[in-house]
């Protein structure tokens, strides 16, 4: 079994596989003894087989999967009315899913998943041990469609042992931290790639990296927050929960999560003077002042992807990979140039919890950078806030004719040489991704035969790694000249700011102040010298 902190090169990158966690003790509320079903003795020779059996009890669980965004990866937007989810989405890390669908579905919640053909409403195809594993030894291949290995295999240096899927069927549990941080922690390629806030640190993080998922504070699982109903998880990033009060609402008001208010309240704060903290909840995402810094949990966390660089070999055909002093990979062949940053302050946008997104038929401006999406929201509009986010900047493909981005194929099994990571060649992996991309539906536009490459950027919303309120942002950081809040419109910061019209009236009071204070000293110290003449007092001069 891979063991945690193991990582590998994956097509030259730092990759770290899904960190296993310990088996956990089954919960004393549990109705039921997985061990002592007969069904699940096995032995099993494939994962499916396993779901067959699950469903001799659990009758209508994969029904309920195949409703769920883990499933479909498609998400309708109601308030944009785009069509997103990782189905239609790109993004600027490995651009889009489609024709690369046997290593982009190790993270889908199903088997077999690897072509456009794949059957969504096969039940047994529903992978129940991804996420109620409570052994660590399940783990899926990277690049078997979903599925784990049945038989010990190496990859890129690693050796993936086999799981006994017998007994890993019979020591089912609860959702975790270490099965939802499977996918979760390793999006993008690696632990940490991804979010900045979403790393293996979590697993068993300190009080100080995050409060609520620390065995010393709440202990929380993921799924305290983003609670499941049906197999229906409350939560996405396509459409942030963002409830606005103007008094408290009931604690963990279930459907307000997993928005912090649902259970702290829109006036978590003592109120003291003025109550200057609350009245900040007003414009301000509890996030922005609670997540102080991102990638606290000891990962570096990607900034940077660079595929205009990508495609450098060796004199053996082999990709070029070069590290810095720290041992990141800073230059991939199959990949491109990445940057890292960890410990660093969040950027910061209003935000109501929509986010737009560049589609593939969403004409561009190549001469500008360019939004894969963008946070929706103003100053002074219903539920906008300041946020916190990630800004993840890339260079990637785009249509120099149409002026679209574009989606190229880059996994490919041997002898598939129109992936980009067997041949390449851009213009095949273009081509053959475009195709794919129309074929389900993606994009109607069809690639041009002309390409380049395109400056991008991303925002990535930042909700984990809540700081202890003590370790927080403090006032100075932002009310301060060049704080946190610098260049952001629609907010007065005052330490930070200045406003010609309340500079001139502030000094004008100074200035006031000081000639009245000179002003009653010089007329003092007159009466006072006109009195007494000689610089001496009363008393003395009468003793004289």
């Amino acid at each position: 079994m891979v063991l945690a902190g193991t990582s590998f090169a994956a097509g030259a990158e730092e990759f770290e596989p899904p960190i296993p966690g310990e088996e956990a003790p089954r919960e004393p509320g549990s109705t039921a003894d997985h061990t002592k079903f007969s069904l699940l003795e096995g032995p099993f020779e494939t994962g499916p087989e396993v779901t067959e059996a699950c469903l001799q009890c659990h009758t209508e669980a994969a029904k309920q999967v195949h409703s769920s965004i883990h499933w479909t990866w498609t998400y309708e937007q109601p308030e944009t009315e785009q069509t997103l989810g990782k189905r239609y989405v790109l993004n600027n890390l490995c651009m889009g899913i489609a024709g690369s669908y046997e290593r982009c579905s190790s993270c889908h919640v199903g088997y077999g998943w690897e072509d456009r053909h794949f059957d969504f409403t096969a039940e047994e195809k529903v992978d129940c041990l991804v996420c109620h594993d409570t052994t660590g030894e399940y783990v899926k291949f990277p690049t078997a469609a979903g599925h784990p290995p049945y038989e010990d295999t190496e990859f890129r240096g690693i050796l993936f042992e086999a799981p006994d899927l017998a007994h890993v069927a019979q020591n089912v549990g609860d959702t975790s931290r270490a099965t939802c941080g499977s996918c979760h922690f390793e999006g993008g390629g690696g632990n940490a790639v991804k979010h900045g806030d979403l790393d293996s640190s979590l697993l068993n993080p300190p009080r100080s990296v995050d409060v609520h998922m620390t065995p010393e504070g709440a202990d929380f699982s993921c799924s305290n927050c983003h609670e499941f109903t049906g197999h229906i998880q409350s939560g996405s990033r396509y459409h942030l929960t963002v409830p606005d009060y103007d008094d408290a609402p009931i604690p963990a008001r279930p459907q307000d999560k997993p928005a912090c208010v649902a259970c702290h309240g829109s006036e978590p704060h003592e109120g003291r003077i003025h109550d200057k903290l609350n009245a900040h909840g007003d414009f301000i995402a509890c996030q922005t002042c609670h997540v102080p810094e991102i990638a606290r949990g000891g990962y570096p966390t990607k900034t940077l992807w660079d595929w205009s660089e990508a495609g450098r070999l060796d004199d053996d055909g082999q990709p070029v990979v070069e590290k810095d002093d720290e041992g990141r990979v800073i230059y991939d062949g199959m990949k491109g140039v990445f940057e890292w940053k960890e410990d660093y302050p969040p950027d910061y946008r209003w935000f109501d919890g929509n986010m737009v997104y560049t589609l593939p038929d969403d004409t561009i401006d190549p001469d500008g950078e360019v939004p894969v999406n963008r946070p929706q929201g103003r100053p002074g509009e219903d539920g906008a806030k300041i946020w916190p986010f990630k800004i993840m900047y890339g260079k990637q493909l785009y249509d120099a004719e149409h002026h679209t981005l574009l989606v190229p194929q880059l996994f490919g099994k041997e002898g598939d040489d129109d992936a980009f990571w067997r041949s390449y060649d851009w213009d095949r992996a273009i081509e053959a991704g475009m195709e794919e991309a129309r074929a389900v539906g993606q994009t109607e536009v069809a690639y041009s035969g002309a390409y380049g490459f395109v400056e991008t950027r991303m925002y990535w919303p930042v909700n984990h790694m809540v700081a202890p309120a003590e370790e927080s942002v403090a006032c100075v950081d932002c009310h301060s000249r060049d704080g946190r809040m610098a260049g952001l419109e629609g907010v007065y910061v005052p330490g930070q700011d200045r406003h010609p019209r309340i500079e001139a009236v502030g000094w004008a009071a100074v200035w006031l102040t000081l000639f009245a204070v000179l002003g009653h000293g010089g007329v003092r110290y007159y009466l006072y010298r006109r009195e007494r003449p000689d610089g001496r007092s009363g008393e003395e001069g009468e003793g004289s």
